[in-house]
């Protein structure tokens, strides 16, 4: 009607993208105003030591500059598209047939369709994402450790120069052994003795987030591939203290630990591995980092297996899900290193014991000091902030593509019933019943649903390959999780299609069928 009258097509596509513009600048608006508020919830919720401490997170103007100027873009696009569409074809015909009628056609609305296959594609992508960091994360959590990490605490020394041996001076390494392995005596009795104490302990790496790994010789057993163990030395409250269950032999001594004795206990792994077919009792075993110049130690000495004790998880920094790895426990007098860490498990709450602890550690040497502590429990949860953001993440990314979809399915459903109500109102007077109609309009909003799922099918089995290094117990092809994706998906179609589907089989014949 306007082009008959006398406007222009520059006129009409400028009406066209001011009426874009106006809706693109409101929702600009509100989304600086939500970026503004949302990065200080982001912010929030990043874990502490994830990024450096002087970077600074705010508002960027040139980021912002650079979002406004892409959605000018796709105003453009956004108000381009249907003008061109509109102006496209002879005007008579248009004039002579009805608005709604003449394009009720799916045909008419093949942009349309793309959109919405694009967004319930995207959208796939995105919650399966979520889903299997979701799942990783539960199984991440939910994993018995095969100890108990409650109410245990820990701290390592910060040793001062006197006890550091010289290079090359056997002397000075023995008496720098001896002088580390007297203050850790002293110390676990003194820690033994404290209110509220069950048991003491030594050790190296406090598990399950820390360790140290070595070569691992064994005589008698040549083997072509590298064999590793995590090693740790540590006193005979070790197994007490993370209740690990002695299943054969004895488990390490005070007199272990007082003679600085070659004797060692393993774990189950360790004695299946490389025992698999005997008893790994009395044999004996090489651990090649004792070997290494800064360990005060002496070299080349082998350890008798007198015990072995159940497998407890761990986990490294390649393999992202918790394993049972080859372990084995030597007493902490042969070996001595620039640090000393020591654990308790309390009956009252642990993090009280550590001003006890240090109290009694400056009673016994003033110059050395606690360089780091906390709670076993208190490390995993830390420890799960990572990944739990990045679950967060992601999950938003997903429940805004979600709501995507079901905006776009319902907005692409509801006009498609609208340019399809003179049709609509010619089956009902041919006898159509409601329950018709209402298939009819599901379907056709179901049909690029299914488009959609496929295609986002396909692209999330492709994508999801590269999560696999950040997700734990999980396949990146789990089928449970795409079925549920797709579930979510399809009720999410669902009830975006319901409400227009309702319309449409509500449709009055009479009112339909004069609806010019």
């Amino acid at each position: 009607m306007r082009a008959t009258l006398g406007a222009t097509h520059g006129r009409l596509i400028r009406q066209l993208l001011v009426e874009s513009s106006v809706l693109a600048s409101t929702a600009s608006v509100a989304g600086w105003v939500l970026a503004y508020f949302g990065l200080k919830v982001v912010v929030a919720l990043i874990p502490a030591g994830t990024l450096p401490e002087e970077t600074v997170i705010r508002m960027h103007m040139p980021v912002l500059f650079l979002s406004l100027g892409l959605t000018i873009l796709t105003t453009i696009f956004c108000g381009l598209a249907p003008a061109l569409h509109v102006l496209r074809g002879e005007l008579q015909p248009r004039l002579a047939g009805s608005g709604k009628a003449s394009g009720g056609a799916l045909g008419h609305g093949k942009l349309r369709a793309v959109l919405v296959v694009g967004e319930v594609a995207l959208s796939l992508v995105l919650l399966t994402g979520a889903g299997l960091l979701m799942r990783s994360f539960f199984v991440l959590t939910r994993v018995d450790l095969g100890f108990d990490p409650k109410n245990v605490v820990y701290f390592q020394l910060n040793l001062s120069p006197s006890y550091f041996f010289k290079w090359g001076d056997t002397a000075s390494i023995k008496n720098s052994l001896e002088k580390k392995n007297a203050l850790t005596r002293q110390l676990l009795a003194r820690m033994q003795a404290l209110p509220g104490v069950t048991s003491v302990s030594e050790l190296n790496n406090p598990p399950p987030l820390t360790s140290e790994t070595s070569d691992t010789i064994i005589p008698g057993k040549p083997h072509a591939e590298r064999w590793e163990t995590t090693i740790d030395e540590c006193s005979e409250g070790y197994f007490r203290t993370l209740g690990l269950p002695l299943l054969r032999g004895r488990l390490l001594s005070v007199d272990d630990a007082s003679s600085a004795r070659h004797v060692a206990v393993v774990n189950e792994t360790f004695a299946r591995k490389y025992f698999a077919n005997e008893d790994a009792l009395g044999h004996k075993v090489k651990f090649g980092n004792l070997d290494l110049p800064f360990v005060e130690t002496p070299h080349d000495i082998y350890f008798e297996i007198v015990g072995i004790v159940r497998d407890f998880k761990t986990r490294d920094y390649v393999n992202p899900s918790w394993q049972t790895v080859p372990q084995a426990f030597m007493p902490y007098s042969v070996a001595g290193y620039s640090w000393r860490s020591f654990m308790a498990r309390s009956a009252v709450d642990p993090k009280l014991l550590l001003k006890n602890f240090g109290q009694e550690l400056r009673d016994l040497d003033p110059s050395v000091e606690i360089a780091e502590s906390g709670t076993l429990e208190s490390s995993l949860h830390k420890f799960y902030r990572g990944p739990q953001f990045e679950l967060v993440t992601i999950a938003s990314f997903a429940g805004i593509g979600l709501a995507l979809v079901l905006i776009g399915i319902f907005s692409v459903m509801a006009y498609t019933v609208a340019l399809r109500t003179h049709e609509i109102g010619v089956r009902v007077a041919l006898g159509a019943q409601q329950t018709n109609i209402l298939r009819l309009v599901l379907l056709n909003g179901f049909r690029l649903v299914a488009i959609g799922v496929l295609i986002g099918l396909l692209a999330s089995y492709e994508l999801t390959r590269f999560l696999a290094s950040q997700i734990s117990g999980v396949s990146a092809t789990d089928p449970l999780t795409f079925a549920a994706v797709v579930t979510v998906i399809v009720l999410v179609a669902l009830a975006a299609c319901l409400l227009p589907a309702r319309r449409a089989a509500a449709v009055d014949p009479l009112v339909a069928l004069r609806y010019e």
